[in-house]
């Protein structure tokens, strides 16, 4: 595009918009996209994520914006007086007319094109679907075993270890030892993560490294590293360098760590955690057996309720009584073979865990004793409550009333009779004693009033 200003000024007068907007063509058709290299300079990252710096040498300096959707990708945010390598394309900020370079792509200084190789690698996985939210796998927040790759040299692995140790004492810890920097390391991961999808024990696989160059993470920038996680089937957290690092392996594992120490405490509940799950799910579990014997014990009032007659509800009482009788001693046996059964798991944590086996042998036999004691009292009070019931329950026989010289006078029609008026003169009734009955004849009613 080529405009000649200096032909006849009159012929065309242009506002400051119009200007500034054919200069910024004249830019970018006669300049394009470049690479500029350079220091950064006042940085500052806005509110919006975007950024704004300038880029200088030791004789000029220009202004540059780097968007946030651009920066996002980059892996790391440049800091005052870093030496770094700028692609972008040359414009004019129209507002004020000021002389920028709206950076795409950002790489430090002498990286070569390792920066660019990183953008294909993940354009290329990404476009195959390898980081997917459908393809990553659910973390298990608790696992037993869980599966470490890293060098057995690095701080990464002691930092991952020792916080592993103090939120989860109970998790068992399996280091697969691989290089994570230089030429073999990329194959050392790889066969790692072979040798514990072979070994098949670890639920969760962390992978990590500390902090570095793009050189010294490159082996995470890997194909075969980022296809060995996208393949493996047990679920894979990276926690690669420092909060503000990508890897390729990043993207592709299942969950991502800022940090070696994140990953360790992303990869399952700390033991504290899972106490207070324990106690809230007991808690639940008591208020819902309260809230059955509750209702239970209403469906039982409604029911005795309706009972008219005595034998009938001697009967029900008896039914029950062997019913309770029967749940006593069962759950009498149960809570015996419960309380066995603990008493061989804490005995078996404390022979592996306590080396003085003596003393705690001589605390499991006190416990043994007290617990028979408990179980010997608990049936001596149930057994104590069984004959008390069976006592009550003799009581309110009915035969028991006709040993003291009562009788049950019933009519042929009408049932149990309990008033006179409810006879008439001449009516055949049957009475019941203690011992045979009598059938008799009313001759004569009167009733108390």
């Amino acid at each position: 595009m080529s405009i000649n200003l200096n032909k006849n000024h009159k012929e065309r007068v242009l506002t400051v918009s119009q200007l500034n907007r054919i200069v910024t063509q004249l830019l970018r058709t006669s300049i394009g996209k470049v690479w500029v290299t350079g220091e950064i300079s006042n940085f500052t990252q806005a509110a919006s994520g975007h950024w704004y710096f300038s880029i200088k040498d030791d004789n000029a300096l220009i202004r540059a914006v780097m968007f946030r959707s651009r920066s996002i990708p980059l892996g790391f945010i440049p800091k005052e007086g870093d030496k770094l390598d700028f692609y972008g394309s040359v414009g004019l900020y129209e507002p004020r007319g000021d002389f920028q370079l709206q950076v795409d792509i950002m790489r430090r200084a002498g990286r070569g094109n390792l920066y660019e190789q990183f953008l294909q690698l993940k354009e290329k996985l990404e476009q195959e679907g390898l980081f997917t939210a459908d393809a990553k796998k659910t973390i298990n927040q608790y696992p037993k075993v869980i599966g470490v790759i890293s060098s057995t040299k690095a701080a990464a692995l002691q930092d991952v270890i020792s916080t592993l140790k103090r939120r989860a004492p109970h998790v068992k810890i399996i280091v697969y030892p691989s290089p994570v920097q230089g030429g073999r390391a990329a194959f050392g991961i790889t066969s790692a993560i072979s040798s514990a999808v072979s070994h098949n024990v670890a639920e969760t696989l962390l992978l990590v490294r500390g902090g570095g160059s793009i050189e010294d993470l490159w082996c995470f920038n890997d194909e075969s590293v980022a296809r060995a996680i996208f393949n493996c089937p047990i679920p894979v957290i990276s926690g690669v360098g420092h909060e503000t690092d990508f890897t390729i392996a990043d993207f592709v594992a299942d969950l991502r760590a800022p940090t070696p120490t994140a990953a360790a405490e992303l990869v399952c509940k700390s033991r504290a955690d899972c106490v207070d799950e324990l106690l809230s799910l007991k808690k639940d579990l008591n208020d819902v057996f309260i809230d059955i014997i509750d209702k239970a014990a209403m469906r039982l009032d409604r029911s005795m309720l309706k009972l008219v007659s005595p034998l009938d509800r001697v009967k029900r009482q008896r039914d029950e009584l062997y019913f309770f009788k029967n749940r006593m001693y069962s759950a009498m046996q149960s809570a015996y073979m419960q309380s066995c059964n603990q008493f061989n798991l804490i005995s078996g944590e404390l022979s592996y865990r306590l080396p003085n086996v003596a003393e705690h042998s001589k605390r499991v036999d006190n416990l043994h004793r007290r617990l028979d004691s408990t179980v010997n009292a608990n049936k001596s009070n149930l057994q104590h409550d069984l004959a008390r019931l069976y006592n009550v329950l003799k009581s309110l026989n009915p035969r028991r009333v006709l040993g003291r010289g009562y009788a049950i006078v019933k009519s042929k029609n009408k049932g149990v009779v309990t008033s006179s008026l409810d006879l008439t003169q001449g009516e055949v009734l049957d009475v019941e004693f203690k011992q045979g009955s009598a059938r008799v004849t009313v001759t004569d009613l009167s009733s108390l009033l």
